[in-house]
């Protein structure tokens, strides 16, 4: 049904600046819609490329149905190398030469970071970006930029739970990547940990320019540490899993949602070597069984058979592509106002949906006060071969 327009009024009253409404249509058209993206293709991210890659292909795929109620999809996504700077570049070319609708799916803490402001003065929708940082559900201040995903911080609190309960003399290291990602992740397991945290005996950052972390690894092994939170990018978090292994270091090991792919992580590491780890789980993992006579998993695995047929289906980022772009395709096709305002306000009006790869019992809700679509995850740890759940779902507004 689509969403009454007083509705759309109501919720657009966040993006309003002085109580006037933005009636900008910029990149939309009878006919078409413009959407921009920055991805990762080149560079240390470039695990991620396969979700800017998905994004396109459902897009292409989209327009030879006639697109969305009559319009086609003109999706622009540029390489920006998981590079603030060029991310600027990038993105300034979308909005000012390309005169794009709105950004989509930009990955990335530290390139979404340096545009935040940028896209909000220039009051054009920074939409379902491809970062859980918890800056991205403020629409008080930044009521131009929504997230996606599960929180960092939330995930981060969600670990430190996990071991105050279920290890004895718990000693923790901890390996982050030095930025807002990085951070954001780290700050979360500290407040988790509460008046804890002299349980942790090393803290160590990297930079996505090191060429490795195995220097961390190895210092902190020295610590004795028995707990291990690895806060990396797949390129980074590979070369930690298989350092650790390499020494025969074996502490309960807890590694961050966003490099949980088997693909692009766990097999450039050694499966056998990451056999397991934890993490925190939202999406289906494509590698698990248990999925595969699910309506969800059929749809999005007869959509890769016909669109991405040679893709590697263990990785879970494909997953990701497809569920995010089942949701911006859900907010155009239920949105009235075809202005940037407008498509803003619907999408802070999307009421318990559900994507087909994400875990059951976990459903997409936003509101003109809450930019969080998704907030709830289930840990899970790896045997080997696959991811297998356990324990309940958890939901961080409950």
């Amino acid at each position: 049904m689509k969403l009454k327009r007083i509705l759309l009024a109501a919720a657009a009253a966040s993006v309003l600046s002085g109580g006037a409404a933005v009636a900008d249509s910029t990149g939309i058209t009878d006919t078409s819609i413009k959407i921009g993206n920055t991805n990762p293709y080149s560079g240390p991210a470039s695990a991620y490329s396969v979700i800017g890659k998905a994004i396109s292909a459902y897009f292409k795929e989209l327009n030879t149905q006639g697109g969305i109620n009559g319009r086609t999809i003109e999706f622009i996504s540029l390489d920006d190398g998981y590079s603030p700077p060029r991310t600027v570049q990038q993105v300034r070319k979308l909005v000012e030469k390309e005169k794009i609708a709105f950004l989509f799916q930009s990955l990335g803490t530290p390139t979404n970071s340096a545009i935040h402001k940028y896209m909000n003065q220039k009051k054009v929708p920074q939409l379902f970006v491809a970062t859980g940082a918890s800056k991205w559900g403020q629409p008080e201040k930044y009521p131009w930029t929504m997230g996606f995903q599960p929180t960092y911080d939330v995930e981060g609190e969600i670990y430190a739970k996990y071991v105050l309960e279920n290890v004895e003399n718990p000693k923790i290291a901890v390996l982050f990547q030095n930025d807002d990602y990085g951070k954001d992740y780290r700050d979360g397991f500290l407040r988790g940990l509460g008046d804890k945290k002299d349980l942790i005996v090393s803290m160590l950052p990297y930079e996505t320019t090191d060429p490795t972390v195995d220097s961390q690894i190895l210092a902190l092994k020295d610590s004795g540490a028995n707990v291990f939170v690895n806060i990396s990018i797949p390129k980074f978090a590979a070369q930690a899993i298989r350092k650790a292994c390499e020494i025969d270091w074996k502490p309960l090991h807890l590694l961050n949602n966003v490099s949980s792919s088997v693909s692009a992580t766990l097999k450039p590491a050694g499966l056998e070597c990451s056999k397991d780890l934890i993490t925190a789980q939202w999406m289906k993992d494509p590698t698990d069984p248990q999925w595969k006579g699910t309506a969800g998993y059929q749809e999005w695995s007869a959509w890769m058979d016909k669109n991405l047929p040679d893709a590697d289906r263990g990785d879970v980022n494909y997953g990701l592509g497809y569920n995010v772009s089942k949701l911006l395709h859900h907010v155009l096709d239920n949105c009235e106002d075809m202005t940037r305002a407008g498509i803003m306000a619907c999408a802070a009006n999307v009421k318990d949906l559900e994507l087909p790869m994400v875990l059951p019992g976990i459903l997409v809700n936003t509101s003109p006060t809450d930019f969080y679509p998704i907030q709830a995850a289930q840990l899970s740890k790896f045997d080997g071969e696959k991811w297998a759940l356990f324990g309940s779902v958890i939901d961080a507004t409950k």
